[in-house]
Parts: structure tokens; C-alpha cells; sequence
């Protein structure tokens, strides 16, 4: 069995930048077993595996360990992926997922997730959240993610987490953020239970940093930078209970997958 294989960074304008992703398009599902042995195989945050769900397509996601519910840089580059090689008449997708129907649209180069907004709520934060980040945040909340607001950027970019600490947690990661030097809001984003100690750009983690940005800067349109070693560039728009996720995507490579 042949499968193709294409190898995008999303949110970014260039390769060697932005979030590295799979993307392997189907003509029908492979067993849940083969697509994650795949996944760990490529050893990159996301995998993305899709097939054709009546006029738009089903999509599923997989770090090297596990299936997660939502994945917006994979998403991403998975539109991309439709956009340029599939089917480059169209100019929009919808997605079925695990996480409900997602939307994508293009214009020129940029292309546009829409997505659910999951504004993060005050919480009793688990004494693993201060052990791990090793630094006391000003605010902790909590959503899919942990959500630890710092007031400066430079306190993010300092972040040095104890990460066996933080693969304790009961939720998927910890997002931290703050105000942004250049931009409105920055963050990082860490998952060691998933098997991704720091993912590069984290597409979903902004439907909860949209809205908390929103509320707190009275703005609905925001410039947002993650401050990963490779960084990615994000323009984000919150909506009656949606966001709108906004970035490029390169192709580095292309391929095909053997399987006996």
C-alpha cells in the first residue's frame, strides 16, 4: 500500500519556520493502529490524516503517542495541502471532526480556520503548575489547557519548565502567555503528556487565548507571535462563539508512505 505524504510548515511564510506537520491524505481510513504507528514514525507533533466526507472531508489527528480532539497547525496544513495540490479550484473546506465542523478559507496566500472559541475560566490551580512553569505566573485559569498569564514577554521567553513536572497534569497542556513587545499577546505552549515537550505554534490554544485577548484588550482583531525557537506568526478574530485562526503554509516535501 502506497500513501502520500507531504510534509507543510503552517504559520509560516517560509520553511525552517512555523509548525511542522503531516499531512496524509486517504482515500479511506487506515486502522486506528497503522495511522498512529505512522504518526510516531514521523516524529513530528501532528500528523493529519483526512478522506472525503460528501462535498468536504473527515480529518483526524495524531502526536506520536496519541489521537487528540483538535489540532489547528495540522488543520492547517492539511487545507493547504487541498488547496494547492488537490483540488486548487476551490477556495473553501469544511472539516468533520472530533471537534465539530471546522472551516478553512484562502485568499491570496493567507488561510483562515474557523474554529470553536473555548474562553479559559478561574480555577484552583494543581500545585504542579507552579513546580513545573518554575516561575509564579500573575493568573491561572483553565480551559482545555492550563492558561498561566504572565504580565511581561520577556518572562516568557525565560521559561525554562521542568517538564516531567508538568506530563503530571490532568489536562492536555499549559498554555502561558502575555503581552506582547511587538504584537498584542505572545505565548508558548507545552504538552509532555501528548509527547510534545514544546509545540512550535499551537493553533488551537489560540480559541482560548482569542477570547481572553478580546475581553481583555476590548479588541476582536489580534496580532499574536508563540515564541517557540522556530516562532509563528498568527492573526486571530473573535467571534459570536468562534474564532477565526489566520496564517500561511509552505510545502517542504513530498512523498509516499510504504506499507507492506
Amino acid at each position: 500500500m502506497n500513501i502520500p505524504i507531504f510534509h507543510i510548515d503552517a504559520f509560516a511564510a517560509e520553511v525552517f519556520s512555523g509548525n511542522p506537520a503531516a499531512v496524509c491524505p486517504l482515500k479511506e481510513w487506515l486502522d486506528e493502529k497503522a495511522m498512529q504507528l505512522i504518526a510516531r514514525e514521523n516524529n513530528l507533533s501532528e500528523t493529519a490524516f483526512f478522506v472525503p466526507d460528501g462535498e468536504g472531508f473527515h480529518i483526524r489527528w495524531f502526536t506520536p503517542v496519541c489521537e487528540v480532539d483538535l489540532c489547528g497547525h495540522a488543520t492547517l496544513a492539511t487545507a493547504h495541502v487541498i488547496f494547492t495540490e488537490l483540488e486548487p479550484s476551490r477556495s473553501e473546506i469544511s472539516f468533520a471532526s472530533k471537534s465539530g465542523p471546522l472551516g478553512v478559507k484562502r485568499s491570496g496566500d493567507m488561510l483562515s480556520l474557523d474554529f470553536p472559541s473555548q474562553p479559559p475560566v478561574p480555577c484552583d490551580p494543581p500545585a504542579e503548575i507552579l513546580a513545573g512553569l518554575g516561575t509564579k505566573p500573575s493568573e491561572i485559569l483553565k480551559g482545555p489547557d492550563y492558561f498561566a498569564v504572565y504580565d511581561h514577554e520577556e518572562e516568557i521567553r525565560k521559561l525554562r519548565p521542568r517538564m516531567d513536572v508538568l506530563k503530571k497534569l490532568d489536562l492536555r497542556g499549559v498554555i502561558v502567555t502575555a503581552p506582547g513587545a511587538s504584537s498584542d499577546f505572545v505565548s508558548r505552549f507545552f504538552a509532555p503528556s501528548l509527547g510534545i515537550d514544546e509545540d512550535p505554534v499551537t493553533g488551537s490554544a489560540h480559541c482560548a487565548l482569542t477570547p481572553y485577548w478580546s475581553k481583555r484588550l476590548g479588541k476582536n482583531r489580534l496580532h499574536a507571535f508563540q515564541l517557540s525557537e522556530r516562532g509563528g506568526e498568527l492573526f486571530c478574530a473573535q467571534e459570536a462563539g468562534r474564532v477565526i485562526i489566520s496564517g500561511r503554509a509552505v510545502k517542504y516535501l513530498e512523498g509516499t508512505i510504504t506499507l507492506d
